[in-house]
């Protein structure tokens, strides 16, 4: 650990000139807490693309999630912060992130799904987009993905991008864009 920032601006300050490996961040954040981790993580993706990031939230929001990985998945995760009460899971997220990979809370996963027009979004995945998303949703890591479909990790991080861009959530009225 080289710091701990109060709010969003610290966190950029602090992420500039220690150049982490990885960022771990609050998706709320003084003084509002509305969504500034959210907004300080993208900036970091853009500022500092080697700074993988690992955001933490409290409630299950994917339409922030989907505003996240729109940029970028690798080198990137979404977690509920009560999943990462147990140190190992949040251990495994930072390994992953900080290895390229991209970490996804099983919970946001469903969501999004949920969330999509059941016509158009969620029927134009192809077949192996449903396997990976069936298997994330699950909670299994690209790692785990890529050995049970037998592929490579990088085409599962892949598959996933093609997945959010194909489930695109309507705008959030409570996200300022």
């Amino acid at each position: 650990v080289c710091g701990e920032a109060a709010d969003a601006p610290g966190l950029l300050r602090l992420v500039a000139l220690e150049q982490p490996d990885v960022a771990i961040v609050d998706i709320r954040m003084p003084p509002t807490h509305r969504d500034e981790g959210l907004v300080a993580a993208r900036e970091i993706r853009a500022r500092h693309p080697g700074t993988a990031v690992l955001v933490l939230s409290q409630y299950v929001a994917s339409r922030y999630a989907a505003r996240l990985l729109e940029d970028q998945p690798t080198g990137l995760g979404y977690l509920l912060k009560e999943r990462v009460s147990d140190v190992a899971v949040l251990v495994d997220a930072v390994q992953r992130v900080a290895g390229g990979g991209c970490v996804i809370d099983p919970a946001i996963v469903q969501r999004l799904l949920d969330g999509a027009q059941p016509s158009s979004a969620a029927a134009g995945l192809t077949g192996r987009e449903r396997d990976v998303l069936a298997l994330m949703a699950e909670g299994c890591s690209n790692a785990a993905i890529a050995q049970r479909l037998h592929i490579r990790e990088r085409t599962v991080e892949a598959v996933c991008a093609q997945i959010f861009t194909k489930l695109g959530m309507p705008p959030d009225p409570d996200v300022n864009r």
